[in-house]
């Protein structure tokens, strides 16, 4: 049973970086203000996406998957931005608090994607090299391989 559930919610604005002008401007022009940022966990297949819907109007203006290997930068104690192939995000946080509360999450879902991968790939590994073999992996951790 799929159950989809936030782990966090913070204020903040959502910036995008603009190459041409070498300036951070909202995600969407004309969209200035906050929004409410949440972190979602779908427990059913292990993802997160990072959801912010504007306060003033209640308009998603980010709609984002969480994905191993995500480069999460503190850039200071109320700014953080990440980046993708064609985009720097950033949010600007209501409040220091608000943003420890965010990239706990963040950091939270980056290390369960990544103790995944790495389970996967064990499982991988370890039934490659044995005949017949069944594998239950749970956090990183082989519990049975017979």
């Amino acid at each position: 049973l799929a159950t989809i559930q936030s782990i966090c919610q913070a204020r903040a604005s959502v910036m995008v970086y603009d190459d041409g002008s070498k300036k951070w401007v909202p995600i969407k022009p004309g969209q200035q203000g906050f929004s409410r940022i949440n972190i979602y966990h779908n427990t059913a297949n292990n993802t997160f996406r990072v959801v912010g819907v504007k306060l003033q109007d209640q308009q998603v203006v980010i709609n984002y998957s969480i994905v191993k290997g995500l480069k999460y930068n503190q850039a200071t104690p109320t700014f953080h931005q990440w980046r993708d192939a064609r985009q720097v995000y950033g949010l600007n946080f209501a409040s220091k608090e608000e943003a420890t509360t965010f990239s706990n999450a963040m950091l939270f879902a980056l290390n369960v994607l990544s103790r995944l991968f790495m389970c996967l790939a064990l499982c991988v590994c370890v039934c490659v090299c044995v005949c017949v073999c069944v594998c239950v992996c749970v956090c990183a951790r082989i519990l049975a391989c017979v």
